[in-house]
């Protein structure tokens, strides 16, 4: 007997996946990117309650100035009106004294009469004057306290919008990174942060490296067309040559001192010279 044999079906196995290391990398590189903007704004928030707490305090020995003032003032306004008081009770007294009596001690208490009446007016013109002297004294501190709330505020103003302005540049190193300054302003505003410690320097082509906070730098080579430039950074008995870098960028780099890393920023090139400076964390724990 035949039989009619049947094809057998063909089964394709695919080749196993190759791993895409692309997408936890770039994972990585986004947490730390919102790390790094969280943190921002932690620093930010801080600033501003600086700000306000300095504020707060200065407002408070300027009151404190004014009440000594006041006081102080009150104290001549009311010692010159008991001085009044009492020439003016004295003055009284004479006239009735004088209405009583007649010939040459009638002339003699006029006499006495007239010389009180000379202080009534004298005494009088120094409480007027005390009065003025505390409304002029309250009004000058007024216009103080106006003044350095003005300026205060104006001053917090400029600092938030210098702070918003700061660019946030990734490094050269585990993809730190970092706000950027490229001018003083910029700088005290990252000084007002409170993060890190920074260190402004102008550097010289020469063979004699330059210290710099706590590393040494040396200028192999700078290009004034392009803005760009070559160096060697040493620190831990170690030379770094950072070669081909460009004005406002991050250059990074550890030392032993501490777990984040020290960052150099040339804000300008000039012939044979460059000027920026050096960021270094305060925390100098050492790195494990």
């Amino acid at each position: 007997m035949s039989t009619n044999a049947q094809p057998q079906p063909t089964y394709i196995i695919p080749p196993p996946a190759t791993p895409n290391w692309k997408t936890p990398l770039l994972l990585v590189v986004i947490l730390l990117l919102i790390a790094s903007n969280i943190y921002l704004y932690v620093q930010v928030q801080q600033v501003r309650t600086d700000n306000r707490n300095q504020l707060a305090k200065l407002s408070t020995e300027i009151n404190g100035t004014i009440e000594k003032m006041q006081i102080d003032s009150s104290a001549a306004v009311q010692n010159s009106r008991r001085t009044v008081t009492a020439l003016q009770d004295q003055l009284r007294a004479e006239r009735r004294a004088a209405s009583r009596e007649v010939g040459q001690a009638k002339i003699d208490a006029e006499n006495r009469v007239s010389q009180l009446q000379s202080q009534v007016s004298q005494a009088q013109a120094q409480q007027a004057a005390a009065i003025s002297a505390v409304k002029e004294a309250a009004d000058t501190a007024n216009t103080k306290i106006a003044s350095v709330s003005t300026d205060v505020q104006a001053n917090k103003t400029q600092l938030d919008q210098t702070i918003a302005n700061l660019k946030r540049v990734v490094g050269d190193v585990d993809n730190h990174a970092s706000l950027i300054a490229t001018n003083g302003k910029e700088l005290d505003a990252l000084r007002q942060l409170g993060e890190r410690n920074y260190a402004q320097f102008t550097i010289h082509k020469s063979k004699t490296p330059q210290r710099v906070g706590d590393v040494m730098i040396e200028l192999k080579k700078a290009d004034t067309k392009h803005n760009r430039f070559t160096l060697n950074v040493i620190a831990d008995d170690k030379t770094v040559e950072k070669k081909d870098r460009t004005i406002n960028e991050p250059i990074q780099f550890y030392t032993s001192k501490a777990k984040q890393p020290e960052e150099i920023v040339v804000n300008s090139v000039t012939k044979n010279t460059i000027t920026g400076y050096l960021s270094m964390p305060k925390v100098q724990t050492g790195r494990s």
